[in-house]
């Protein structure tokens, strides 16, 4: 479901951002790393960086709910 709302799978999201696992200091650190790089002022592309912050969003969901699930079972 999360896919269909923000619009791309949990892997295509870890491979842009460049993450295997789903560590939240590390999504954090890549996309901090690829949004900066891909800024229009740095001659970078704002396609690539909305690409970055749409794959951010879909971790950061995939986190929230596996965190909901753990509470719930828990």
């Amino acid at each position: 479901a999360a896919s269909r709302i923000i619009g791309i799978s949990l892997q295509e999201a870890q491979q842009i951002l460049n993450v295997s696992n789903l560590n939240q200091e590390e999504i954090q650190k890549n996309y901090d790393h690829l949004f900066k790089v891909n800024d229009k002022s740095v001659g970078g592309s704002f396609y690539l960086q909305s690409k970055v912050v749409r794959a951010k969003e879909r971790l950061d969901e995939e986190l929230r709910i596996r965190a909901k699930d753990e509470k719930e079972k828990g």
